[in-house]
């Protein structure tokens, strides 16, 4: 692992440098970010996106301000208190001046400046389940997100295994400025979310901006990332051919509550590192 030299780290975090969860929670976001930036996967260009895993003490490790993930290192990610970033976002009524400080103060580990969006990646992450988060704007997702057909993404279900990865439901939220006050809506639309339909969402969708998946672990928000651009790509195929027809809705609950399609969404959010879980 390499760090910034301890003079620079701030002083709350020396219990963190050398420790070993720590080391491997560094390691494990690196090579998430590099892989969700491979340019190849069309996720992201430029310094667009960011990831987030939780660490130890109800903490998690964020992508800085500007950096790009395809090339990430250790020295582009910070650690923040999720409960002080939580503090703000509850709170929704900082200006720009309020949350640069208290993104300044909830800083852990780094010398870099947590991205503004750390306030949503701290919205996700406070769901007990979630550990590992990804944020992108995948080309066939944002042609959908920045069209007229946004919600023809939440609409219904397609096929089985876009139930399997992403739920039975998604969550879609229009276009807010980013920082604060979209933290704040999605916290409360999280919040409906979770209370209509018995669980959190796997995707927050962002209209004209672009997703977040919500991942147990890193495996499977990379497979919940990738089912959603798939879902998008059939969609965009569908509205091009006539429309889409979804499933009704007794067949799209039945995929939902199978047991074999409970134990395949299992398998999958268990498989790691390019293992291959049993299909149908």
């Amino acid at each position: 692992m390499t760090t910034s030299p301890e003079s620079t780290t701030p002083a709350s975090a020396s219990a963190t440098v050398g420790d070993p969860a720590f080391a491997a929670s560094l390691a494990e976001i690196v090579r998430l970010s590099r892989d969700v930036g491979d340019p190849a996967n069309d996720l992201v260009i430029l310094a667009e996106g960011n990831t987030s895993v939780r660490t130890s003490g109800g903490r998690m490790l964020v992508k800085a301000s500007g950096a790009n993930l395809a090339t990430a290192v250790d020295d582009d990610f910070v650690e923040v208190e999720l409960e002080a970033l939580m503090h703000l976002v509850r709170d929704g009524s900082g200006d720009d001046a309020d949350v640069a400080t208290g993104l300044a103060a909830a800083t852990t580990w780094g010398t870099k400046r947590p991205s503004v969006e750390s306030l949503l990646h701290a919205v996700c992450q406070s769901i007990p389940a979630v550990t590992t988060v990804i944020h992108t704007h995948p080309t066939p997702v944002n042609a959908l997100l920045c069209s007229r057909q946004a919600e023809a993404l939440v609409a219904g279900s397609l096929f089985p295994d876009q139930i399997v990865v992403l739920g039975r439901h998604q969550l879609l939220v229009p276009y807010v400025d980013p920082g604060l006050p979209l933290a704040h809506h999605v916290l409360t639309e999280i919040e409906r979310f979770t209370a209509e339909n018995g669980t959190h969402p796997r995707v927050v969708y962002l209209r004209n901006h672009g997703m977040f998946a919500l991942g147990t672990r890193s495996d499977e928000a990379v497979q919940i990332t990738a089912m959603a651009v798939k879902s998008a790509r059939v969609l965009l195929g569908a509205l091009s051919a006539g429309g889409p027809v979804h499933l009704d809705q007794a067949n799209a609950d039945r995929i939902d509550t199978r047991p074999d399609e409970l134990l395949r969404r299992r398998l999958l959010a268990e498989a790691a590192d390019g293992s291959t879980p049993a299909d149908h």
